[in-house]
């Protein structure tokens, strides 16, 4: 079992890394949980949330068989992309919290990318 405290320290590293190359940039949050995957563009200069997107929104939760696996993530990536892409954003910087850049997160990271953002 990971303890909260690597967790939180793995997190912290992610987002120093993040803070060094972002050079203005909004930053792609993710978060993961067992039953949803929700993604943030926030804008750490102004420090407020330009667009979001979750498999909670009424436009996937009908179309979606579960929201905990990576057809879920990579319609949530689409979405939070057409969301940049119309709040006049086309350059972010990922930030993956603690996850490991695998499966699901990966899957949002993808799709997003082939929306138009820009890593």
């Amino acid at each position: 079992m990971v303890s909260k405290v690597s967790v939180t320290r793995r997190a912290g590293r992610v987002r120093r890394k993040l803070k060094s190359v972002a050079t203005g940039r909004p930053r792609l949050s993710v978060h993961r949980s067992s039953k949803h995957i929700y993604a943030q563009l926030i804008d750490d200069v102004k420090g407020h949330t330009v667009a979001a997107a979750s498999t909670l929104d009424k436009e996937l939760k009908g179309k979606l068989k579960t929201g905990a696996d990576t057809e879920a993530a990579g319609a949530v990536g689409k979405l939070i992309a057409e969301r940049a892409k119309k709040a006049g954003v086309d350059k972010v910087v990922f930030d993956r919290g603690a996850y490991l850049y695998h499966g699901r997160v990966k899957a949002l990271a993808d799709a997003a990318r082939e929306g138009g953002l820009e890593f």
